[in-house]
């Protein structure tokens, strides 16, 4: 692991204290016993130890808890994992422990044991770790306060200081931690130690709980290139309506993630919740590490904050072949797993789970590792002596592709022995078939091989049933390659028109907003084409018209105008009526009808809500009370 990625946003903050325990020339030293540090920052916990010269060390660990004499390695701690760092220097102890817990707050010890005796130093370390937090006093004057940047621990003697407003770096104080200004209840505040902002503290609002502010759920991420993640903020805003919402990266200005052509059929902005953004991320890259950031603009204010947003490290997994016949499992980060997987000539080897592996002395087989729990994401098979070894890797793991289409699946291999008598492919849950034999797939594949070593499975006229995992296999007089590692995972995708909002309804037309969805968005920036009756309109994300009873939409990815989704039809315009027996009184129940055809695709809304509440010809409202009088109903299409 990377100490550079691990060190990043250090913060802490020790007595100058060494503390020596020394029986019998062992001894363990440790540079301070009491430490302090800041919520999502990295501690380094210095310590060295001596022992005789004839006398052999079996293990090193540290550990808070220890049950009989038998202490918990830290590393095997599922609560510490991926978070922990043991010094590769064999006198050395030190500890590294990154993206600080409140809950890490604890005693730690070292131990070490030898072939003659165990030793553990003590008293140990006491470590606290704090939380930044701004406590906003307003006991003296109501409309001015005092903004106190606090912590649960003593940190070093007069630290500096930095303010936020909304925020913005407002200030910084060299000799003092607090803040006086005059309390507008729009604002929001936060603090951070000077030099180690990464761990800054949440934003707060000086007055109530509404104002302008964003948090973030998680300071850093690390993730396996391959693979997706979720960052997500939680936001507020002063004022009542949000206009947009948006997110963007460090280094490419304010650009929406969605407009960026790197990030094209990649990204999606989730929410499902009110004042709760997610930004997922898929198939990332190496390339995809940087600090993301979010915003959202109302009529009269918009958040543009210079606070840290959310640091992701995307890492791809390698195995590294150390001297001898030693393998390594190396990432630039640690994605917090505890344990590995091992895999030669494809197969997992059981029982091996640590970084390291020991090879055999058959140079024929080859290698590959993965992190516990995300297998899919494993390293590239690597020889241990050269080039040549029985080994198959494929060009991408994913690949999404529109029915109808085409498909290229990759995979590069080599063998030990020559020559090769067989290649082929097949599909997963259906044995080890050849697809050229399959009767699915009769008159569609095409075995490509233009280069020695390569081959490619061409799939034509795409349906989605040939969703599914596509694996490459050889054979030679003495060896078959049939590996468990994952292939390549195709998903066949067919689009389908949504109505995204109704705008209005006039006399005969409905003015509406459509969109066009897929289950995945193939690679590269590809954009929605759409036809009104079989005529071409326009090339945009979605497509807002008015249309008549009876017209006849679709969408197709552009390049692919051949492949379009399935045609809908506009709908009849829907009225909705109520039948009351009276005047209506509290606790009683109202229904009300549509005369909407199918209607088993229409849902029901009512005024200021947008979560349907049901969907069919009649809607219900049981126990009405006097707050409800005013509210209307509406009844949209679910599709078109």
């Amino acid at each position: 692991m990377s100490l550079s990625a691990t060190a990043s946003g250090l913060v802490l903050f020790h007595l100058s204290l060494t503390v020596v325990q020394s029986q019998n020339h062992y001894g363990v030293t440790y540079t301070s016993t009491q430490i302090c540090a800041v919520k999502g920052s990295t501690v380094v916990i210095g310590c060295s130890f001596k022992y005789p010269s004839r006398v052999n060390v079996l293990k090193r660990v540290w550990f808070t808890k220890e049950n009989n004499y038998n202490p918990e390695d830290l590393k095997t701690d599922p609560v510490y994992a991926g978070r922990v760092l043991y010094s590769p220097q064999w006198k050395s102890c030190t500890l590294t422990i990154r993206d600080l817990r409140e809950s890490d707050s604890a005693v730690y010890k070292f131990r070490f044991e030898t072939d003659r005796k165990d030793f553990t130093g003590l008293p140990g370390v006491t470590l606290t770790v704090t939380a930044l937090q701004v406590h906003v006093d307003t006991s003296s004057y109501p409309d001015w306060g005092t903004l106190i940047c606090q912590s649960s621990c003593r940190l070093h003697d007069r630290p500096s200081y930095i303010w936020y407003k909304n925020g913005q770096k407002i200030s910084t104080q060299s000799d003092q931690y607090w803040y006086t200004d005059y309390l507008n209840p729009s604002d929001s505040y936060s603090c951070a130690v000077r030099g180690h902002e990464a761990s800054t503290s949440p934003s707060v609002c000086v007055r109530g709980v509404s104002c302008n502010r964003v948090n973030y759920s998680n300071r850093s991420i690390c993730a396996v290139k391959g693979s997706s993640v979720n960052i997500s903020s939680t936001y507020n805003s002063y004022e009542s309506l949000i206009q947009s919402t948006s997110w963007f990266r460090s280094g490419r200005g304010s650009e929406d993630l969605r407009e960026d052509s790197q990030y094209a059929g990649r990204v999606e902005v989730i929410e499902t919740e009110r004042g709760r953004s997610t930004l997922r991320i898929r198939d990332l890259t190496e390339s995809d590490s940087a600090q993301y950031h979010f915003k959202f603009k109302t009529q009269r204010f918009e958040w543009k904050s210079s606070l840290p947003g959310t640091t992701l490290t995307v890492t791809d997994v390698q195995v590294s072949v150390s001297t001898g016949r030693k393998l390594d499992c190396v990432t630039r980060c640690n994605p917090y797993v505890s344990s590995y997987v091992w895999y030669k000539n494809g197969q997992q080897v059981n029982g091996a789970s640590s970084s390291s592996y020991e090879a055999s002395y058959d140079t024929s087989n080859s290698y590959s590792c993965a992190l516990k729990g995300i297998e899919d994401f494993h390293s590239s098979l690597v020889c241990i002596n050269g080039e040549r070894c029985n080994r198959v890797n494929y060009s991408k793991r994913r690949i999404c592709a529109v029915k109808g289409s085409s498909v290229d699946i990759s995979s590069t291999y080599n063998s030990y022995e020559s020559p090769i008598q067989s290649t082929s492919w097949f599909c997963s849950g259906r044995g080890s078939e050849d697809l050229r034999e399959d009767s699915q797939y009769a008159g569609r594949v095409e075995l490509i091989e233009t280069e020695r070593g390569r081959s490619t499975l061409r799939i034509r006229d795409l349906t989605e049933s040939d969703s599914a995992e596509y694996h490459f296999k050889f054979k030679t007089q003495s060896f078959e390659w049939k590996s468990s590692l994952p292939g390549t995972t195709l998903t066949v995708t067919a689009l389908q028109v949504k109505v995204s909002r109704i705008i209005s309804v006039h006399e005969s037309q409905t003015e509406v907003e459509l969109k066009c969805e897929s289950s995945c968005s193939p690679a590269g920036r590809l954009y929605f084409v759409w036809f009104k009756n079989n005529q071409f309109m326009v090339e945009q994300s979605s497509y807002q018209d008015l249309f008549n009873p009876g017209d006849v939409i679709s969408c197709a990815f552009k390049g692919h105008e051949d492949c379009r989704s399935a045609s809908v039809y506009a709908p009849n315009l829907t009225s909705v009526s109520v039948s009351l027996s009276g005047e209506i009184v509290e606790g009683s129940s109202v229904t009300y009808s549509s005369n909407a055809i199918p209607i088993d695709n229409y849902t029901w809304y009512k005024e200021d809500e947008d979560s349907e509440k049901t969907s069919g010809q009649n809607f219900t409202i049981t126990d009405v009370q006097h707050e409800k009088s005013g509210s209307f109903i509406t009844v949209k299409p679910r599709t078109i």
